[in-house]
């Protein structure tokens, strides 16, 4: 049974693009990858560059989509082609059987969730952007606060030494200015 789950799975993200490889479509469509791309090209003018892209050999390797089976001495003459979404809904009216149109929209609905989810993550994203700004206000909020307490702080040392040294130069002046008792025999 095909479920949206495993077509999902085989949406890759390519050139910036959601796309679906020859191969897997062909698995899905139940013919072989040969077959599809024989149908594509005779309808070569429905698939613009914008609905399928043939891989070069380093997207290949680099997305490691391509497998070789190598103990089988299979190996890929031809690189893969890459279908958007729009050449996956154009392949509707190229592959006409009722299980072509059936496995067709459950890719489409595949698509559709992929852009929702994507959206979503975009959504989150855009909130989780905007609690750091709100945190980052709050931060240097405080920082200001334990800043101008801090002045507060230095301020209030610099006038309690100030009333200090007043009180001693005080004390020492009244001590000047009073008569002392003499001391000894009179």
């Amino acid at each position: 049974m095909i479920t949206t789950e495993n077509i999902r799975a085989k949406i890759y993200e390519i050139r910036g693009q959601k796309v679906m490889l020859d191969r897997d479509l062909a698995a899905l469509y139940g013919v072989e990858t040969k077959a599809l791309n024989q149908a594509v090209k005779r309808n070569i003018e429905r698939f613009p560059s914008d609905f399928m892209f043939q891989l070069t050999k380093e997207e290949s390797i680099r997305s490691q989509i391509v497998t070789l089976k190598m103990e089988q001495g299979k190996h890929l003459k031809y690189m893969p082609y890459a279908f958007t979404e729009l050449g996956v809904a154009m392949l509707s009216s190229v592959l006409r059987s009722p299980l072509a149109i059936s496995i067709n929209i459950n890719i489409m609905r595949a698509f559709v969730e992929m852009r929702k989810y994507m959206a979503l993550r975009s959504e989150e994203s855009l909130q989780i952007e905007n609690l750091r700004l709100e945190l980052q206000s709050q931060r240097n909020y405080i920082e200001d606060i334990l800043r101008d307490q801090n002045d507060i702080n230095e301020e209030t040392a610099a006038q309690l030494e100030l009333i200090n040294e007043t009180l001693a130069e005080m004390q020492v002046s009244e001590r000047n200015k009073a008569p002392r008792k003499k001391i000894g025999f009179v």
